[in-house]
């Protein structure tokens, strides 16, 4: 079939001399025009945004459609396992989940967990609240079910979200956001965290101030810019 998007980009080009990446859009390409399709959005020229919670076990994936200003969902995956418990990755082989704000810093056509999307940790937050000479490294959104501190969402899964990855980057896209939360933070589900972590008020706090994050798109549906000031906090 037919190409539902640009072909003209090298970087998606190089990417499909892998026959990993070659197979993902043979298999997926018309999934992914369905999802499109049943939303009504238009494929060209979208950008991504990646939202994962670990209590919930899902996977958001946003776009945001060209010339347009908010993004809108597209897809959610499931977690197909996961590793240690809510609470942000402070040291190496503490086996945590990244919690914070990162973008995708690595794409890898050749993964022993078949695709693999890296996040940058550690952001600028974690080195200065995680251990500073260990806080660990090599985190990714990927396939198969194993982890120790990665997202794995299965390899039939990660084939599509890795052509979306690839098609953002490839309408220019050079940051992939990806937000990882305890939870959802609404309301309700932070006053929870704070009952249930009353004895941890550091890591309250630490949710407090994600929380910031989570409630900036959920009321703009835009993902603002987010600094970083000395004391590892999260700003706008």
């Amino acid at each position: 079939m037919a190409s539902i998007f640009f072909q003209t980009a090298s970087f998606k080009q190089q990417q499909q001399n892998f026959e990993r990446v070659k197979n993902a859009y043979n298999e997926k390409e018309a999934t992914i025009k369905q999802y499109f399709t049943q939303k009504h959005f238009k494929a060209n020229g979208f950008h991504l945004f990646i939202q994962a919670f670990k209590k919930e076990k899902k996977l958001e994936v946003w776009i945001r459609e060209k010339n347009k200003q908010e993004y809108a969902l597209l897809t959610t995956y499931d977690f197909c396992s996961t590793s240690g418990v809510l609470g942000p990755k402070r040291k190496e082989g503490d086996k945590q989940i990244p919690e914070g704000v990162y973008q995708v810093n690595h794409f890898n056509p050749a993964s022993n967990f078949h695709l693999s999307l890296g996040i940058n940790y550690p952001n600028a937050s974690d080195k200065i609240l995680s251990d500073r000479q260990r806080p660990g490294g090599a985190i990714y959104i990927h396939g198969d079910c194993l982890t120790i501190g990665c997202i794995p969402i299965t390899d039939d899964k990660i084939k599509e979200l890795y052509i979306l990855a690839i098609e953002a980057r490839n309408n220019g896209q050079l940051a992939i956001p990806v937000h990882i939360f305890p939870t959802k933070l609404d309301d309700a589900n932070f006053n929870q965290l704070k009952t249930d972590y009353s004895h941890a008020p550091s890591l309250v706090d630490f949710w407090s101030n994600l929380q910031s994050v989570y409630l900036d798109f959920e009321k703009t549906k835009q993902v603002n810019t987010v600094k970083v000031n000395a004391r590892g906090r999260y700003s706008y």
